[in-house]
């Protein structure tokens, strides 16, 4: 594919095109629905939206237009099922969150099954770890979605175990999440659409190894010259492929802990310092972490290439000043506004005095700590400076990715990271 992509060609990468054509010509919609199905009774019935009981009486339809003390306004409006067999709870934003993350699961782990069934009808060496990795990508839009199975649908997921977990990476505590349900269903929304793209990605650039035509695929070629690449497994492509995962799960995580900072500070009442560190220490580098990990190669060209050497200059600087507040922290006065790195966190630890700049992190707990400190501030600080300062160390990460250190990642050959088509 060229370097230059079509808007219609992003646009069929965000709305998973190729998994939902794959899923329709191999005659697979009606186990997609009942996959979907499956998962919505069951996350209804954690989160309390679904309740069987025998009850007296016909079948009520109730609209809840708000609880009267403007507690959790996005729950409304609402429909309060009453029928003989149970109760029915349908929250506005709860009800939206679970059906998205619903079709998301559905259309991930059909996928899944079908990629599972092609890799033991092939029985292909060199198609296997590819299809696998593809069915494990499927498979992970629902353990994301069982992290906190039924949180999003129901103001009283007070037992959802994963709740704890999505506060931890959060930056924030499991009392306020589940205050502010929301950012429940937004994290799980994200988080499932996001592993949803990253199987569409491989999808597209290993169709040729599944005897799948997708948009990425040799169309031109009959089926039965679609011979599987080799796909090198050795110690630098898994190396690269554990950083890719790094950067990604560091990067969405810390993005979202903007929309967490939101259940405590209303964003029409930030100052300059709280949205500077919105801005600058949390956007720019969590971007960057995240297009890194999906395509590597567009961003090396993106911040390399001879066109565009303004735009590229206000990025790379942009990247600079984001990695190095995360990773030193910012000065005394403005770190009390709002605007915190690594340094400040790293002061605050140790009992220095604010005046110093010190900030006490939000969670002083050895795992809070080992992610934030690690996947967050020094992974995306460091990768941030590095892409401002050199960018062209991006092709070894995708010569990695082959599986040939120092090799050419642009050569026409197996590339799990960066396939020929920027992956």
């Amino acid at each position: 594919m060229p370097a230059s992509r079509s808007l219609d060609w992003y646009l069929s990468l965000l709305t998973v095109r190729e998994i939902r054509r794959y899923i329709a010509r191999s005659s697979a919609i009606m186990l997609a629905v009942f996959v979907g199905l499956v998962y919505a009774l069951i996350s209804m019935s954690e989160g309390g939206m679904l309740v069987l009981a025998p009850l007296r009486g016909g079948y009520q339809i109730l609209l809840v237009t708000g609880s009267g003390t403007g507690y959790q306004s996005w729950n409304y409006p609402g429909l309060l099922v009453l029928a003989p067999w149970g109760i029915v709870e349908l929250p506005l934003f709860g009800t939206v969150a679970m059906l998205f993350v619903t079709v998301c699961v559905a259309l991930g782990m059909t996928a899944a099954a079908l990629l599972v069934v092609r890799l033991v009808l092939r029985r292909s060496s060199a198609a296997v770890a590819p299809t696998s990795l593809g069915a494990l990508t499927g498979l992970t839009p629902a353990m994301i979605a069982l992290l906190a199975l039924g949180a999003c649908c129901s103001t009283t997921a007070a037992a959802t175990a994963g709740v704890g977990v999505i506060a931890l990476v959060s930056g924030t505590t499991t009392a306020n999440l589940l205050v502010n349900d929301w950012f429940l269903g937004l994290f799980q929304m994200v988080i499932v659409w996001v592993a949803l793209i990253a199987q569409e990605a491989l999808l597209i650039s290993y169709g040729d190894l599944f005897g799948v035509r997708t948009s990425g695929s040799r169309r031109s070629a009959p089926e039965s010259s679609l011979v599987p690449r080799q796909v090198p497994v050795n110690r630098w492509s898994l190396a690269a492929t554990g950083a890719r995962i790094a950067l990604l799960v560091g990067g969405l995580t810390w993005l979202l802990s903007v929309a967490a900072a939101w259940t405590t500070v209303a964003p029409g009442t930030a100052t300059v310092p709280q949205w500077t560190d919105w801005i600058v220490v949390h956007a720019v580098p969590s971007g960057a972490a995240i297009v890194l990990a999906l395509f590597p190669a567009s961003i090396g060209r993106a911040l390399s290439s001879a066109g565009r050497r303004g735009l590229r200059g206000v990025l790379r600087l942009a990247l600079a000043v984001g990695g190095l507040l995360l990773l030193a922290g910012a000065p005394a006065g403005l770190a009390s506004a709002g605007l915190v790195g690594w340094g400040n966190e790293l002061l605050g630890v140790g009992g220095i005095h604010s005046g110093w700049g010190s900030v006490v992190p939000p969670s002083t707990a050895v795992p809070a700590l080992l992610f934030t400190w690690g996947l967050q501030f020094a992974l995306l600080g460091g990768t941030s400076v590095a892409l401002a300062v050199r960018p062209r160390w991006v092709d070894s990460l995708t010569a990695w990715s082959a599986g040939r250190p120092g090799g050419n990642p642009a050569a026409p050959s197996t590339d799990a990271g960066a396939t020929p088509s920027g992956y």
